[in-house]
């Protein structure tokens, strides 16, 4: 599911025509309604199906929690991750070569060493705390809670000097109200559960992680980028494995298609896909198709593992998604 965390805003260019705005990526009719051409949608389904992936990954990490620790289970896929990225570098290299690219295998080398120290030590500390908190609740508010980090990213850029506007704070607005609906409501107490508490700081983790990303990403190659964290990941996992846990084999035996499915498809194939979907499509359908993980991860709970929602925790839902959903629209410029 880490891949999705290399989703970047890119900044629209604007064509003044006199009737209106264009920008890279869309088409508009002779009425000015947007229009989406054969690219495009296609983009948009492979995009969609890297967050069908990503979603239902969630249930594959519900599972391998029951076998495992937190620690084994995330070194397990991480390493994993760096194997099927790497064999992308090596395949990407070799049509390189018959290209005749004379590129260097690993591009910024000490830049890279140092984004995936920082990137990595960030999502090992969001991975865990999701990995730990998924064990002990449903996948739907593991997806949900997770997808706050949407939210939660521009409104770090508070701290950077932006200034969100005043939609983004109704968002946040709601997504609170969605919290305590999905969390909270019906209970004697307003206090979250451990496993609650941990998803929230795997949310606020994960917008670390993407701020650490955003200042490292353009600078360095995404897949590189990437297979540097992953590592980093595994490294630091492999580490709290040994000293806070003790694997078995029989742990593996249990947990190895969970570790397969979010090692393999999750952090390979569904980054794969992102990577191809997102060039030349609009950021906005980019941000919004992938925001429809939470909904499959609630789905994939439902379908898979039996889980259910009542009424009020499905408000919850819904109201998070709205606002997941809200704050990826742009904002119409006053002329």
């Amino acid at each position: 599911m880490a891949g999705r965390y290399f989703l970047k805003h890119r900044e629209s260019i604007h064509k003044e025509d006199g009737q209106g705005t264009a920008l890279p990526g869309r088409l508009y009719n002779e009425r000015g309604f947007y229009t989406m051409d054969k690219k495009q949608l296609r983009n948009t389904l492979l995009l969609i199906c890297a967050a069908f992936i990503w979603g239902t990954a969630f249930v594959a990490q519900s599972v391998g929690s029951g076998y495992m620790g937190a620690y084994t289970f995330l070194a397990s896929r991480s390493w994993l991750a760096c194997v099927f990225l790497l064999g992308m570098l090596l395949v990407r290299r070799a049509g390189q070569k018959k290209r005749g690219s004379g590129l260097p295998f690993w591009i910024h080398g000490k830049t890279l060493v140092l984004g995936g120290i920082c990137c990595g030590t960030a999502l090992f500390a969001a991975s865990a705390a999701q990995q730990m908190g998924i064990g002990t609740t449903s996948t739907a508010k593991a997806g949900f809670m997770t997808a706050l980090y949407v939210v939660l990213v521009p409104v770090a850029g508070v701290f950077l000097g932006r200034r969100p506007g005043s939609k983004l704070w109704c968002c946040v607005a709601v997504s609170v109200v969605g919290l305590y609906l999905l969390c909270l409501a019906g209970r004697d107490t307003l206090s979250l559960t451990g496993g609650e508490w941990q998803l929230l700081l795997c949310a606020l983790l994960f917008t670390l992680q993407i701020l650490v990303v955003n200042h490292f990403s353009p600078k360095l190659d995404g897949i590189q980028l990437s297979f540097a964290q992953f590592l980093m990941v595994a490294v630091l996992s492999t580490i709290f494995m040994f000293v806070f846990e003790a694997p078995t084999i029989d742990q593996f035996r249990g947990a190895a298609v969970s570790i397969a499915y979010c090692g393999i498809m999750s952090s390979g194939v569904a980054f794969t896909l992102q990577i191809v979907a997102q060039r030349d499509l609009d950021p906005t359908i980019a941000s919004l198709a992938m925001c429809l993980e939470s909904v499959f991860s609630a789905l994939a709970g439902w379908l898979i593992l039996g889980e259910t929602l009542s009424a009020t925790e499905l408000c919850g839902c819904a109201l998070m998604f709205g606002a997941i959903v809200a704050s990826q629209l742009p904002e119409k410029k006053r002329a």
